[in-house]
């Protein structure tokens, strides 16, 4: 699975989370290795790095500056479903590695 080119954004995340569907995730893929620049909602800029396996899955990395001046972090695991429509969703676990350390899940659909 690439996710080259793909615009992404959340359908729904746990309470203790910033992302909203004000953001959207801009991701570029090169072989395994996954960017994204993301902003929008409580996000005034955020980046990630993630490799993703065989089977679209994404082990990534993610930093965040938020609209309360603090700068979080995160680690998250997102497995991708292809929906009727050929689109996909992406089903994600993540955890602070900043603020609280709390956990949470997310959903995240392409635009």
């Amino acid at each position: 699975m690439n996710y080259n080119n793909k615009t992404f954004r959340p359908i729904s995340n746990s309470e203790n989370g910033e992302t909203s569907a004000e953001t959207l995730f801009h991701y570029k893929q090169d072989e395994n290795v996954l960017t994204c620049i993301y902003s929008g909602g409580k996000i005034i800029k955020g980046h990630l790095i993630a490799l993703v396996d065989e089977a679209g899955n994404i082990n990534m990395r993610y930093q965040q500056l938020n609209t309360a001046g603090e700068l979080m972090t995160g680690i998250c695991q997102s497995k991708p479903e292809v929906l009727e429509n050929g689109k996909i969703r992406l089903h994600e676990t993540w955890q602070w590695t900043s603020g609280d350390c709390s956990a949470g899940e997310s959903v995240l659909e392409e635009v």
